[in-house]
């Protein structure tokens, strides 16, 4: 049985993560956690997510610690803000828990912060801006033409989210600039990103290459938070029983996708 912990627990797809978790049968949720001072502190996870009753009260971050040493979990799921989840993993990390990371918008220090206490600790872990399976094969897509293509189209990419969303442009459109940049042999900000933010778009991702006779698109169309949420399963079983200890790991390694 694997014991999960779900930070970000009452947040949109914190609630999805509990609700799939208490579907599994080989996971059993041993904690949720929100943020210090949270109206729903207190209250029943399972029930917050439409599942009913599961025994597992929403627990405040400042109280993350005790509840790791008194339910010994065997994965933490972050879905946060960047410096929550900095401070979430590093508390993982030191007590021996694996992690699994679906929050985006982190600096490049704070990046560096969680992965050093990752390996410091020897945990396993899974960290990807976005955890749909869908959006990985997306990535695998958006490699493979780029390097067909090479340099002689010009690349831009498009994302579209609903008006919530804090950070822009998405993780999710960060990674695929990566991914073509380091294909093409440039640096991450040469690759234009285009972010909209309007009504309740779940997310919308196109890599658009334009040559001088043609132009080819690669859309993701997200229609479902589900299909993150799906995703995260896959992760937590992936980290808990092939991920090997210190590295960090995608969703492409997830996935088998390899690079």
């Amino acid at each position: 049985m694997i014991r999960v912990v779900v930070c970000g627990a009452c947040g949109r797809m914190g609630r999805l993560i509990v609700r799939q978790v208490a579907g599994q049968k080989d996971m059993r949720l041993v904690g949720a956690v929100e943020a210090p001072g949270a109206g729903e502190i207190g209250s029943d996870a399972g029930e917050l997510a439409g599942v009913g009753k599961l025994g597992v009260p929403v627990t405040g971050a400042e109280k993350l610690h005790e509840l790791l040493a008194s339910q010994r979990p065997d994965v933490l799921v972050d879905f946060t803000n960047a410096a929550s989840a900095v401070e979430n993993v590093r508390r993982a990390a030191e007590a021996g828990v694996s992690v699994v990371v679906g929050t985006t918008g982190f600096t490049g220090e704070q990046r560096e912060a969680m992965e050093g206490a990752i390996r410091k600790n020897g945990i396993r872990a899974v960290i990807s801006p976005n955890m749909s399976v869908g959006v990985n094969v997306f990535f695998k897509a958006v490699e493979e033409t780029a390097r067909m293509l090479g340099r002689e189209y010009e690349v831009e990419i498009v994302e579209v989210h609903h008006v919530h969303k804090r950070d822009a442009p998405s993780g999710t459109a960060k990674r695929a600039a990566q991914i073509v940049a380091g294909v093409l042999g440039k640096r991450d900000d040469e690759i234009k990103i285009r972010s909209i933010r309007e009504g309740e778009v779940v997310g919308d991702h196109t890599v658009i290459f334009s040559g001088q006779n043609d132009r080819i698109e690669i859309t993701h169309r997200a229609l479902s938070r589900e299909t993150f949420a799906a995703g995260v399963i896959k992760a937590i079983r992936y980290v808990f029983r092939e991920a090997p200890p210190g590295k960090i790991c995608d969703m492409q390694d997830v996935l088998g996708l390899g690079r």
